[in-house]
């Protein structure tokens, strides 16, 4: 059954080529016009976990993701609707390049979610070592795909005010672009960037300091009434699909312990919110400043970056001996990436090694070069934990981006996925399982096709049932 979601004033920030800046154009936009009195709402293109932590920062409300490789392509504006609910604006970062995307059609592409979604683009363009070039990409762009709007250009990295003026001239000359805003270059907007991108919002100090610049500089440079008026061009409906969604809310509730800190930090907060609606109280924990876990009937760990808090992790016993005694009593548990590094033996990295909590019999070891980058397909063993209605083999859709191996690894331990697509722990399977706890590297999205969410809390709770009868 199709039907019409009421979508209010949105757009998609996207760019040429990936490190344009749209990500700081982004952050510097929701925070600008968030301290100008609107209410923004922040949406990122793909998996990537680190650029949403800086935009929910920037907007004070949680950023969601739309990725066409997990979702199904009704869920996507069903959640972007869902999420704009009480919004002034919505603002959505892609990811790459405009057209770039999986497939030689473009059908995963910023470009198809711009079209999906009815959303007006804005092109960050990087101009450094550019000028009468700016405008056969314009064009080029712009008649690729007659079903995207480009509603205007930011013109980013410019290098002075002569620079910005020849650009803008060449673009009034030979297009009929509209640039909205010309954006200086400022070694002081930047975000810091190692092994996996930026550093995450979560982990850096003065985050909300190093945002507040950035909506300074880019709140001064670009024409944010303008902005607003391009949102507004983007049409009042959306059609989608109805689907029906059952919930397990009603039964018997369960406590999880979850650790959010500088450590831990990627989690969907749409998945945080399914794990709730299915009947679980979320109890999160510091794994480098509490002593033990709390008293909880189950367990996750997220991903994030163990290796730069490995000292800090070693340092406190208490918590590895209450995670290791959790784990190890049969607490059913969840780890992804991060978390599995966690529940390893040991950590090594750049020399130095640190203690883990040693669930795992494995340890863990830091390369140059990513182990696993990208999106996985996996399809479920027989020996996976968690109970399912569906019998038959299941295939999921999801992602990876890790540059740690496991060594050492037990050959007794069984393996709960087989990969079809990426690497996994050894590139043939993925997601440890010892006792009820699961651990994989691949980072997993409750949608459709994959209930992780309501498994896990269906998992838990039959753990308790068990231990009760």
């Amino acid at each position: 059954m199709c039907f019409e979601i009421n979508a209010m004033a949105h757009l998609i920030i996207s760019a040429a080529h990936k490190s344009s800046g749209k990500t700081t154009i982004s952050i510097g936009l929701c925070a600008a016009l968030r301290q100008q009195g609107h209410v923004v709402q922040p949406f990122k293109k793909g998996p990537d976990y680190i650029d949403p932590l800086w935009l929910g920062q920037a907007a004070g409300r949680s950023c969601y993701n739309l990725d066409f490789f997990t979702m199904g392509r009704n869920e996507i504006p069903r959640l972007f609707q869902k999420h704009m609910a009480g919004a002034d604006i919505g603002v959505i970062e892609g990811n790459k390049g405009l057209y770039d995307g999986l497939d030689l059609d473009g059908s995963n592409s910023n470009a198809a979610l711009a079209a999906l979604l009815q959303a007006p683009v804005v092109l960050v363009l990087d101009t450094r070592g550019m000028t009468r070039g700016v405008a056969p990409l314009i064009l080029g762009y712009q008649a690729f795909d007659e079903n995207i709007r480009i509603a205007g250009v930011v013109l980013n990295s410019v290098g002075g005010s002569r620079h910005e003026t020849k650009l803008r001239n060449v673009i009034e000359h030979y297009t009929d672009a509209k640039v909205i805003g010309a954006v200086p270059r400022n070694d002081s907007v930047q975000i810091d960037e190692r092994h996996l991108g930026l550093m995450p919002s979560n982990e850096a100090e003065a985050a909300q300091e190093r945002i507040d610049t950035i909506a300074r500089h880019v709140g001064c440079n670009v024409d944010l009434n303008t902005v607003m008026d391009i949102a507004n061009l983007a049409p009042s409906a959306v059609k989608t699909r109805e689907t029906r969604k059952t919930s397990d809310a009603h039964a018997d509730p369960v406590s999880i312990a979850y650790a959010r800190d500088a450590a831990f930090g990627f989690y969907y907060p749409d998945d945080l919110d399914t794990l709730e609606n299915s009947g679980a109280r979320l109890l999160p924990f510091d794994t480098l400043k509490d002593e033990a876990m709390p008293e909880a009937d189950g367990l996750f760990i997220g991903g994030g970056f163990p290796e730069t808090a490995m000292e800090a992790l070693s340092a406190n016993a208490g918590m590895r001996r209450s995670l290791r005694d959790f784990i190890e009593q049969g607490g059913p548990a969840y780890a992804e990436c991060g978390g599995l590094m966690y529940l390893c033996r040991s950590l090594e990295w750049e020399g130095r090694r640190g203690e883990m909590v040693g669930v795992i019999r494995a340890d863990v070891k830091m390369h140059q070069k990513p182990q696993g980058r990208g999106y996985v397909r996996l399809c479920e063993t027989s020996c996976h934990p968690w109970p399912d209605s569906k019998p038959q083999a299941r295939r999921v859709n999801a992602h990876e981006f890790h540059y740690s191996g496991l060594e050492h690894l037990d050959e007794s331990l069984r393996f709960a996925y087989k990969v079809e697509r990426g690497y996994g722990v050894d590139g043939f399977h993925d997601g440890l399982v010892y006792k009820n706890l699961l651990a994989n590297y691949s980072h997993m999205r409750n949608v459709g096709s994959s209930h992780w969410a309501e498994r896990f809390v269906a998992h838990v709770r039959s753990c308790v049932n068990r231990r009760k009868s």
